[in-house]
């Protein structure tokens, strides 16, 4: 008896090293070897100041039609004051009235903003934390971003279909852009520094 517990034990210690620690700490190395950008969580960066990620939504609204608007991310459904949004939580039903009021209060802002709302915009994802938008949402902005930033609209036009992302791996999900990576570079235009 005292033998099976013995081999029960040393069993136990074996796996707590090599699945506890070596195979974590392995995965771990060869992520941060060959996959640097995306284990460090994608981050962008303006030289020491982080700007965000590019698969985390970033809330651009009350920044008026300056900058292209993505989904309402759960900040702007969940958070009080110093709340760390957690995706996927607190989701309202089709019946909320707390969605539909929602709903409005966001096509109204669109709307004042001289954007079209569409369903996207004015609807968080199931996520709560998406940060893309279909290209259709991302040239419906165009002219809008353009008039707020004095852009021509051609050269906003061409800005998004440079950043219009195909399917990935040539057939799964639909085409997107990421709104982080879409207002970097628009910053970057002639202009459209703020």
């Amino acid at each position: 008896m005292l033998m099976n517990l013995r081999r029960s034990i040393l069993i136990s210690l074996v796996f707590l090293v090599v699945l506890g620690l070596a195979y974590p700490l392995a995965g771990t190395g060869v992520s941060m070897v060959f996959f640097r950008h995306q284990a460090d969580g994608s981050l962008v960066a303006d030289g020491s100041k982080v700007l965000g990620s590019t698969l985390i939504e970033q809330d651009w609204s009350g920044q008026g039609p300056k900058w292209f608007q993505g989904r309402p991310d759960g900040a702007l459904l969940t958070n009080k004051a110093g709340q760390v949004v957690v995706s996927g939580t607190q989701q309202w039903g089709p019946r909320s009235k707390t969605l539909e009021q929602f709903v409005v209060a966001q096509a109204t802002r669109l709307k004042r903003e001289g954007i079209v709302p569409t369903n996207d915009l004015v609807t968080n994802s199931g996520s709560l934390v998406d940060p893309d938008i279909s290209p259709q949402d991302a040239y419906d902005q165009v002219d809008a971003v353009a008039r707020a930033n004095h852009l021509p609209v051609p050269a906003v036009h061409a800005l998004v279909s440079s950043h219009v992302n195909g399917r990935e791996l040539g057939f799964l999900g639909a085409p997107y852009v990421d709104v982080l990576e879409l207002n970097l570079a628009l910053a970057t235009l002639e202009g459209g520094r703020h």
